[in-house]
């Protein structure tokens, strides 16, 4: 929580230092949202758990992953 909130502080100085010297501040790039699914699914990998896979199939039905998780918890069954 503390480094969150270092951040959020640098951030903020950030912007403040970009407005002074006049220049618009600039947003962080967007994080790929494949990336983010690919995470999800390695730590429910790592987890190896039927929530796990049951969640992340929840919250991503139509990803390709699925799949993967899917047949994971088809292995778990037996």
């Amino acid at each position: 929580m503390v480094g969150k909130a270092n951040a959020d502080d640098s951030a903020k100085e950030s912007v403040k230092e970009s407005v002074k010297a006049g220049r618009a501040p600039s947003m962080p790039m967007a994080r790929d949202p494949s990336v983010a699914v690919a995470e999800e699914y390695e730590a429910a990998r790592r987890k190896g758990t039927r929530e796990a896979f049951e969640l992340f199939i929840a919250r991503h039905g139509d990803d390709p992953l699925a799949e993967q998780a899917r047949a994971e918890l088809k292995r778990l069954s037996r």
